[in-house]
C-alpha cells in the first residue's frame, strides 16, 4: 500500500510528507522543494499541504518547550493547530521562515498514523 500510494505522490506533496516525517518546521520544506516548487507563491504550496492534511496524512502543530527526565531543555510538537486556522496559518509567509532565535510556537509538521503508512513500508512489502 505505501509504495504505491508514495509513487503517485508529486515532487512537492513528497517533500510535505518528509518535512512531517522528519517532525521539522514548516520553514525546513524549502530544503526538499524542487526549484520549480519554491517559486510558487506561499498561497498555492498551503493549498498543496492541506489536501495532505485532509487526507489525514500530515498534522500541524506549534513547537512546544521540552524538558528531559534529566533536565536537558529541548523541543517537541505540541498543540494541534484546528483544521478551521489552518488556511490563514498556512497562508502566512512569517511561518514559512525560520524563526530568529526562540521557536516555541513555529509551525511544525508531523506525519500521523495513517501518514506513517505512506512513508514506511509495510511488512508485506519489506518481505516480497
Amino acid at each position: 500500500m505505501s509504495e504505491r500510494e508514495w509513487q503517485a505522490l508529486t515532487k512537492s506533496e513528497e517533500a510535505f510528507m518528509v518535512n512531517s516525517y522528519e517532525i521539522d518546521i514548516l520553514a525546513g520544506v524549502w530544503g526538499d522543494l524542487d526549484d520549480t516548487d519554491q517559486s510558487r507563491p506561499v498561497k498555492e504550496l498551503a493549498g498543496i499541504l492541506l489536501t495532505l492534511i485532509d487526507r489525514g496524512w500530515i498534522e500541524v502543530r506549534r513547537v512546544a518547550p521540552w524538558t528531559s527526565p534529566s533536565g536537558e531543555k529541548g523541543f517537541q510538537s505540541g498543540e494541534l493547530v484546528p483544521r478551521d486556522q489552518l488556511p490563514a496559518v498556512l497562508e502566512d509567509p512569517a511561518n514559512w521562515e525560520y524563526p530568529n532565535g526562540d521557536w516555541i510556537g513555529a509551525v511544525t509538521l508531523v506525519e500521523s498514523e495513517a501518514g506513517k503508512k505512506i512513508t514506511r513500508r509495510s511488512p508485506e512489502e519489506t518481505a516480497g
